[in-house]
């Protein structure tokens, strides 16, 4: 049987039939359903995040310049992803989700097809600043001489193929609304493993292929993301996904539905990426390039934390917006929390575990005395607040399957100010390092405090409209 037995829709309208995998969204048990969704899609986002450690390896044998190159680039080029696979790619899921659980199949199709079209021109105008104006961005954070060199080697190959990460993206985040984790799990885990052999074989060459150094490093990426496009983009085009993409009519109130929560969490992905910006910026400014390199090698793993919140973040966006479109906010609620005490749990004890033995970490990457030394009291001081950033991004996540992101926006840039803020303040006051993690710290323990607090009383008693 491919459907359960009918049900009235929210609004007391006609019967519709229930896929499967939207009854476990609205009725299963919150904990083992969150469990079984969201193991396949951290186990995938941990091999994705692997990607980056993978690529800064194998650079790091090219030197401290490599490394630091690479540091400038790691903050745009993550942003990619947030916003292709979490602002943009959650909004799409979110939509599906939501038409799926109020029972409006073919609306869900057409709002993957119109998810997809946006990607594809967002995936080419998000590249064209980095290809024309690089040199001049990446200089504007504190690259110069060797290390500038670097980041536009790595960055040009990179972007030249940004559009297939964020096709590859909205295929994911189709099937993802579906309450399918697995499919692109499986997509992805096959990508990363491609990249093991084709990184060293790009950076230093072998035999009849040439050594290509650290626009390698970007080759094997783009390669890899390819791959990952094709297998999602064969999977959903062949009608193996519960929801199809056909061609529909183009219709403004199906692409509003997809920018008004993805438009909100574009702007708190650009906020996330700007903070570090002018957070690496005020590390320059404080030490100089060594520190830029230690600060960018230790804060990796404070963005390693992102895709693996969004683990457990791409099934809280399925399981709330379906519960959200079939008008069951109550447990919508419930349903976030638990997701957020279990991101509390894995990422405080990230968090702490880095914040006591930081060379272990930092000594995969290099053993410049000054990059491990700036790197060693970022994590000394940051690592303890990991708990509270997984626990308010989770939440985060949570409100985008609600389609309720602007609180979320407002608690993002409030983060913003606390960090960057207190960042500079206390870099030029006392030109010190330690002022400038402190204000990290804080930053992040507000973050999520004040998140708790925003959704623990909010709004997502008012059921959310549906589209037309």
């Amino acid at each position: 049987m491919n459907v359960q037995s009918p049900r009235a829709t929210p609004d007391g309208g006609a019967a519709t039939a229930l896929n499967p995998r939207t009854a476990r969204l609205l009725y299963g048990a919150i904990i083992p359903t969150l469990l079984q969704l969201a193991w396949p899609n951290m186990l995938v986002m941990l091999a994705q995040s692997s990607t980056s450690l993978i690529e800064t390896w194998w650079l790091s044998r090219l030197g401290v310049d490599a490394l630091a190159g690479m540091a400038l680039v790691f903050p745009v080029l993550l942003m990619m992803t947030m916003l292709s696979a979490g602002a943009l790619g959650g909004a799409i899921a979110s939509a599906v989700a939501r038409a799926l659980g109020a029972g409006r199949h073919e609306e869900a199709e057409a709002l993957a097809f119109h998810g997809l079209l946006l990607n594809v021109a967002l995936g080419l105008a998000t590249a064209a600043p980095f290809l024309l104006m690089g040199r001049w961005i990446y200089g504007a954070m504190g690259g110069t001489g060797a290390s500038l060199d670097a980041a536009i080697a790595y960055s040009n190959v990179v972007f030249a193929g940004n559009v297939l990460l964020w096709v590859m993206n909205a295929f994911a985040s189709i099937v993802r609304g579906t309450g399918n984790l697995l499919t692109p799990s499986v997509a992805i885990c096959v990508g990363v493993v491609a990249l093991v052999p084709l990184s060293p074989l790009l950076i230093f060459g072998l035999g009849p292929i040439p050594a290509l150094g650290v626009a390698g490093g970007g080759l094997a990426v783009v390669l890899s993301t390819a791959l990952m496009f094709a297998i999602l983009g064969w999977y959903v085009l062949s009608g193996r996904s519960t929801v199809a993409l056909r061609w529909t009519r183009l219709r403004w109130d199906l692409a509003r539905e997809i920018l008004r929560v993805g438009t909100i969490g574009t702007v708190n992905t650009l906020n996330t990426t700007l903070i570090m910006v002018l957070l690496t910026s005020a590390v320059g400014a404080a030490a100089g390039p060594d520190a830029i390199a230690g600060f960018g090698t230790a804060a990796r793993l404070e963005f390693l934390l992102i895709p693996l919140v969004f683990g457990l973040g791409a099934p809280l966006v399925a399981m709330v917006g379906a519960n959200v479109g079939a008008g069951q906010q109550e447990r919508a609620l419930r349903i976030a929390f638990t997701g957020a005490f279990m991101a509390f749990v894995l990422t405080g004890t990230i968090g702490v575990a880095a914040s006591l033995w930081p060379r272990q970490w930092l000594l995969l990457f290099g053993n410049d005395p000054a990059m491990l030394a700036s790197g060693t009291l970022y994590l000394q001081v940051v690592g303890p607040a990991y708990g509270f950033f997984g626990f308010g991004l989770t939440l985060y996540f949570a409100s985008q399957g609600a389609g309720r992101l602007e609180w979320p926006l407002l608690v993002g840039l409030m983060r913003a100010a606390l960090a960057v803020g207190g960042a500079w303040v206390g870099m030029l006051l006392s030109g010190s390092l330690l002022a400038i993690f402190a204000a990290i710290a804080v930053s992040l323990v507000a973050y999520g405090a004040v998140m708790t607090a925003t959704v623990a009383g909010a709004a997502w008693a008012r059921r959310v409209p549906a589209t037309s």
